[in-house]
């Protein structure tokens, strides 16, 4: 946690806004039992702005909703989010067949009685938790429409047949949507209304090599320059529709680098993480030629880490 604020002040992210968070996390102390749910990401997200925005909603006491195309980094930001607020986790993945009883909980047999166990959401309002809504906009709008009491002004979660129960003041929801995937559909215009939306941006040349540079120290400069601007390139190509947002995978790319690093060549470790997770031949082609023309295949971890 203590990290994530040194990151943010080293990125010149106002202070009043880093004062904030540090007495948010003072005045709601997390339960001792909860600490192995406080989050501890291994990968910083780079971008003042987005962080600013973030900070100042969630301080505000908004939930807010983080849009745009995939490898943005939205899943990256949420779980920073949290740890820099110091606050246990909550993930929740939407799928087509998300239900209420998944979200907020159902009756269940104990082998005596019937009691209520609590969903990711309940359990996340209970202790002020931080819940990730991820990919928001796969689930059914009448499954989500049990979320709208806790994510407005009522803050509270009415579970029929048990007592209501309160979001604790330091509760926030985080969601995450992508545009385009297969399944998703448009929020209603009613829950959409309870976020603060942030457009997440495309990475930055010069935030890809920082990350790239803390996740891999021994990388040579001019390597990682290299992957750099691979990813650049993909990216146009995706923009224009040459490919399709298969090859748009900067989680890919930073496993093909760790592949490298551990014995493959970089044409075995892109194919691997990058290439092959499109299904159609034609762009499978496509893809290895925009690769090939920036990264040779036959690199092997000596030509591009420092012993």
């Amino acid at each position: 946690m203590e990290e994530i604020l040194r990151n943010l002040a080293a990125e010149g992210v106002r202070q009043e806004l880093l004062d904030g968070v540090t007495a948010f996390r003072a005045a709601h102390p997390v339960d001792p039992a909860l600490m192995g749910r406080v989050a501890a990401p291994d990968t910083f997200y780079y971008g003042k702005e987005v962080w600013e925005e973030a900070l100042a909603a969630l301080l505000a006491g908004k939930n807010i909703l983080l849009a745009g195309p995939k490898a943005t980094g939205k899943n990256i930001l949420a779980e920073n989010l949290a740890a820099a607020f110091g606050r246990p986790l909550y993930n929740v993945s939407f799928h087509i067949g998300t239900d209420a009883a998944a979200l907020i909980g159902t009756d269940t047999y104990d082998g005596q009685k019937v009691t209520f166990r609590e969903g990711p959401i309940t359990k996340s309002a209970v202790c002020g938790g931080f819940a990730v809504l991820d990919e928001i906009n796969m689930a059914r709008n009448e499954a989500l429409a049990v979320l709208h009491s806790a994510l407005d002004f009522r803050r509270v979660i009415d579970v029929p047949g048990y007592e209501l129960i309160r979001v604790d003041p330091a509760a926030r929801f985080i969601g995450t949507m992508n545009y385009g995937y297969a399944g998703t559909r448009d929020l209603n215009e009613a829950l959409a209304s309870r976020f603060a939306v942030i457009m997440m941006p495309a990475i930055a040349e010069e935030d890809l090599l920082r990350l790239i540079a803390k996740k891999f120290p021994r990388l040579k400069e001019k390597a990682a320059g290299q992957f750099a601007k691979l990813w650049g390139e993909i990216e146009k190509k995706a923009a224009k529709a040459e490919i399709s947002e298969r090859a748009l995978d900067l989680r890919g790319l930073l496993d093909a680098v760790s592949l490298i690093e551990n014995g493959l060549t970089s044409g075995q470790a892109l194919a691997m993480c990058i290439v092959n997770k499109s299904f159609d031949a034609y762009e499978r082609t496509l893809i290895a030629d925009v690769i090939n023309a920036r990264i040779p295949a036959d690199l092997r971890a000596a030509d591009i880490f420092d012993r």
